[in-house]
């Protein structure tokens, strides 16, 4: 009988990726012919729509930035074995510490010295929403996927409260905060080109990019190259053997969810302190949700969920275009698009496994 073949970790990681892309990609243009329209063309204009001037260029990479911290929030998680499906409240609860320390600091102090501040309240707000689940999960056997959902609807709630009745700016109908002070919203990335003489088009791109790029080599770091790191594998991999290695889950569990949380709440530095300059409400718009999209698609490691983020962004911003350039292809459809990159990256993630293994088995023989 022959053993079975463990495929490489480039085959793993970037070979059965692209071809689950390309899967969703073909059953996509399937729908696109059916709806009249040329398929070819609809993938210049989006890719075009995306990377074609520097205006798109930014908002391609706005929108990365979202999806960066929500996918990391998600791999910390399922690295510990937790599907926390609740990044879209804690992103929501993060960007409501960002604005409780805007609102309280913005006339005393820079950006550059709010900044720091506001990046704690993030990871405060968003941790302790996210640990609460943890520590049901942990302490009384509650489900995390249950706890989490509903936290995402008591997030949603409680930001509505806040807003219509508490936070509000006197005399005005739409349930917002007031305008933070100039001084200390994030520098924009055109402001930040215009300094050393670069003109680039004004886009939502802002600072928090390269937070996300950092957060994700502390992420990576963090996972594999530390013993918190090792704690957190273990337990994923096997309860059990944790425990005797000494390790205590439940404690690993709590701290796990509090440090997805902490991810998932830096969407507020990049919305509520980089764009919107004020509390409002739904300004995660579905970024949480998508982030587990984008944990699965990139294998929960931080280089892949950069990528898989930027190829979110990519759908997002260009798919704004295929709305304007095509009569029958609306935002329903990028919508749809992307339902076919999470089907094939996640439930079907494993389908062209055995194909692929049989290739590298003929190509690559096991000698006796």
């Amino acid at each position: 009988m022959s053993q079975p073949i463990k495929l490489p970790k480039w085959v793993d990681v970037g070979v059965i990726p692209a071809l689950n892309i390309l899967a969703a990609l073909a059953v996509s243009a399937l729908v696109i012919l059916a709806l009249g329209e040329n398929p070819i063309e609809a993938l210049d204009v989006m890719l075009y729509g995306a990377f074609g001037y520097d205006e798109a260029i930014g908002y391609t990479l706005y929108y990365t930035t979202n999806f960066i911290f929500t996918g990391l929030a998600v791999a910390v998680a399922f690295h510990a074995g937790l599907f926390n499906i609740g990044g879209e409240g804690q992103a929501y609860i993060g960007g409501l510490g960002v604005g409780l320390v805007i609102l309280a600091l913005d006339g005393l102090l820079p950006w550059y010295a709010i900044l720091p501040l506001a990046m704690i309240g993030a990871a405060l707000f968003g941790g302790i929403w996210a640990a609460v689940p943890g520590w049901l999960q942990a302490y009384r056997g509650s489900h995390i996927v249950i706890t989490t959902i509903m936290f995402n609807f008591i997030a949603s709630a409680l930001m509505v409260y806040l807003l219509v009745n508490v936070m509000i700016k006197p005399g005005q109908m739409s349930p917002e905060s007031r305008e933070f002070a100039e001084s200390a919203w994030l520098p924009m990335a055109h402001e930040v080109f215009a300094v050393i003489g670069i003109d680039v088009s004004r886009s939502p791109l802002n600072l928090s990019f390269l937070l996300a790029l950092i957060a994700s080599v502390l992420v990576a770091i963090f996972i594999w190259r530390t013993r918190w790191g090792y704690a957190i594998r273990t337990v994923g991999r096997n309860e059990t053997a944790a425990i005797y290695a000494g390790i205590d889950p439940k404690k690993t569990i709590f701290w796990t969810m509090a440090l997805s949380g902490t991810l998932a709440g830096m969407v507020g530095i990049n919305e509520i302190m980089g764009v919107q300059h004020k509390l409002l409400l739904n300004f995660t718009a579905g970024y949480g949700f998508t982030g587990i999209a984008v944990a699965l698609m990139g294998r929960n490691h931080p280089i892949g969920i950069v990528l898989a983020s930027l190829l979110f962004g990519t759908l997002y911003q260009g798919g704004a275009e295929l709305d304007f350039e095509f009569e029958q292809i609306t935002r329903d459809m990028v919508i749809v698009i992307q339902g076919f990159i999470i089907l094939f990256s996640g439930a079907l993630a494993y389908m062209f496994n055995p194909l692929v293994a049989r290739l590298i088995g003929r190509l690559m023989p096991v000698r006796g």
